[in-house]
């Protein structure tokens, strides 16, 4: 049985290189920069495009995060739109806080060693 990395939620610490770890923890990290304005898929997508060639796993983690991110946006929309039954408002702030309170998980156990999946993503890629 052939398993892609993306579909084991754990993977022993030691299973992945130094620079596997740091790849894929800068992949979830690099999201944050939407804190300063730049779209949180841009770091992520970039990391997929140059490293999908060399380590399955530093893929597999840039899509994990870019898919997250691209769910995360839709989750916004929806958010926005319910504004006008009030319950958006509510909804808004919380799709947010997780967006962010996730990635920082994601990159500390992808800096451990850890292939992590994102719970509530849609998977595109």
């Amino acid at each position: 049985m052939d398993m892609d990395i993306n579909e084991s939620a754990i993977s022993p610490a030691n299973s992945m290189t130094k620079e596997e770890r740091d790849w894929s923890m800068w992949a979830h990290f690099s999201t944050l920069s939407v804190l300063v304005g730049i779209p949180g898929f841009i770091g992520p997508a970039v990391i997929w495009f140059m490293k999908k060639d060399e380590s399955a796993v530093i893929a597999g983690q840039a899509k994990e995060s870019l898919n997250f991110q691209i769910s995360m946006f839709i989750y916004l929309v929806i958010s926005a739109v319910l504004m006008l039954v009030l319950i958006g408002f509510v909804l808004f702030p919380l799709v947010l806080i997780a967006d962010i309170v996730l990635a920082v998980i994601a990159g500390v156990r992808a800096g451990e060693g850890v292939a992590y999946r994102y719970p509530m993503t849609i998977r595109f890629l």
